[in-house]
């Protein structure tokens, strides 16, 4: 009777301090959930405020600019968007930008597909080193090339042409794509191949119909890198060109007159420029996300 007294009473206490732990663990996962959230709040709200503070300030004229802070633009203007859309040397620029990210993105995919796909399924003398030799492109800064590029294209007459900052931006855009592609199609079941063969496709037919669609998630996340790399760099862009296929970024450079910076065009100018790349990434997204989760990025 005893014993069983001493049972019921240890279950007793047992019960109540399961109680208090699940407690006590609930109220700590209640605080790390909170505090997870309140650091992605602040994480979130970082890196929001720059964009507000630019589609504010696009807002706005240059004297509100100049004068007091304010939140929000006291009296909203579209000026500095019009000025950009109807003037032909500022969105020329962005029409130059796109033209030569463009023919980059197409190159860049015409040459890496092929070569990723030989590297992936073929073995042969120095493959490795090869291979290493590509990604050692991506180690120097695209001053280094400034140079021999400008003097090279002026000579064959490619200068300020916008086929020749998409061949430049190729040096370093496709090693990268090679090597992104590469870890996507080793992952691809050399079955798949012998199989489609046996079943009569040619390899142009195979590779297009078949091996394509099996990669695609990694023919976006390649798509999302040489677009931005294109899209931001301005060195070679700059040092290549000069009227005819100046980047918007140069233009946005030459907004200091005699009489100051235009600030609420530059911003307007801002806005437009950051379009493009939300674009991309909204109709690739699906892609990215699988293409970071898989492959070799």
């Amino acid at each position: 009777m005893y014993h069983l007294e001493n049972t019921q009473q240890g279950e007793k206490y047992n019960t109540i301090f399961s109680k208090e732990v699940s407690a006590k663990r609930r109220k700590r996962d209640a605080r790390s959930r909170l505090r997870s959230r309140l650091l992605l709040g602040l994480y979130l709200f970082l890196m929001i405020l720059p964009i507000y503070w630019l589609i504010n300030m696009s807002l706005q004229t240059n004297s509100e600019i100049l004068g007091s802070m304010t939140l929000w633009p006291q009296n909203i203007t579209f000026d500095n968007y019009t000025r950009i859309l109807t003037n032909s040397s500022w969105y020329m620029g962005y029409v130059n930008s796109l033209l030569y990210v463009s023919m980059n993105m197409v190159i860049t995919m015409l040459v890496a597909l092929p070569a990723a796909y030989a590297f992936s399924r073929y073995k042969f003398i120095g493959d490795k080193h090869l291979f290493f030799w590509l990604l050692t492109n991506l180690m120097a800064p695209p001053a280094v090339f400034l140079l021999p590029y400008f003097q090279l294209y002026y000579s064959v007459g490619l200068f300020d042409k916008h086929i020749a900052v998409a061949l430049a931006h190729c040096l370093f855009n496709i090693p990268l794509a090679i090597w992104i592609l590469e870890g996507f199609m080793s992952s691809v079941p050399k079955e798949i191949d012998e199989t489609a063969y046996i079943d009569g496709y040619s390899f142009p037919k195979f590779f297009v119909k078949i091996f394509i669609p099996m990669i695609s998630s990694g023919i976006g996340v390649v798509l999302f890198f040489l677009f931005m790399f294109s899209w931001v760099e301005l060195l070679l862009a700059r040092t290549l060109t000069s009227t005819n296929a100046q980047p918007i970024g140069m233009i946005m450079t030459r907004t200091s007159t005699a009489s100051g910076i235009d600030w609420g065009t530059l911003a307007a100018a801002g806005v437009l420029t950051i379009v493009p790349g939300i674009l991309v990434v909204y109709f690739v997204r699906n892609h990215i996300a699988k293409g970071f989760a898989l492959g070799r990025t």
